[in-house]
């Protein structure tokens, strides 16, 4: 018998790197943002919720949803989502849309990825008083930071080339 692979901090951001990206085109929530989260929330998709219902952010449903683990029936109130990209887009979602978060697209640029881990954890996202600083310590440690597109960054790196 062979144990599924697990999936590394380096081959999560390689596999969905472009997903975040095209979310922070379209939404414009950080792409940092939107892998910082998910690494943090699935253990870089290693979760049970995020191998068994694709589900990276820990988002909860309107309904019960069953898997199996080990021939076990399990139970939940996550949902369930068809891919992992349809999983960022409801982050994205819920980003902009529920009244807790939706300011934070006219407050806070897409690259300040400081702010918005902030103001996400303020406004309710999480529970945990560390959660804020743990997402940050992973975007920080991976430079997932590079994905958001600073302004400021590419003018330097224009004016220094």
């Amino acid at each position: 018998m062979t144990l599924a692979q697990k999936n590394t901090p380096k081959s999560y951001i390689d596999s969905f790197k472009t997903s975040a990206i095209k979310i922070m085109h379209e939404t414009g929530v950080p792409a940092s943002i939107v892998l910082g989260v998910a690494m943090h929330e699935s253990g870089c998709g290693n979760s049970a919720l995020a191998k068994n219902l694709n589900n990276q952010f820990g988002v909860k449903g309107e309904k019960k949803i069953f898997y199996y683990k080990r021939k076990r029936k399990i139970t939940t109130a996550y949902k369930r989502y068809s891919s992992i990209f349809d999983s960022f887009e409801d982050f994205a979602r819920i980003m902009t849309e529920r009244k807790e978060f939706n300011s934070l697209i006219e407050k806070i640029p897409h690259f300040d990825y400081k702010a918005w881990a902030h103001s996400i954890q303020k406004n309710g996202y999480a529970s945990d008083r560390k959660w804020s600083k743990s997402v940050l310590r992973i975007i920080e440690k991976y430079h997932l930071y590079d994905f958001d597109e600073n302004p400021t960054q590419q003018t330097e790196i224009t004016q220094n080339n």
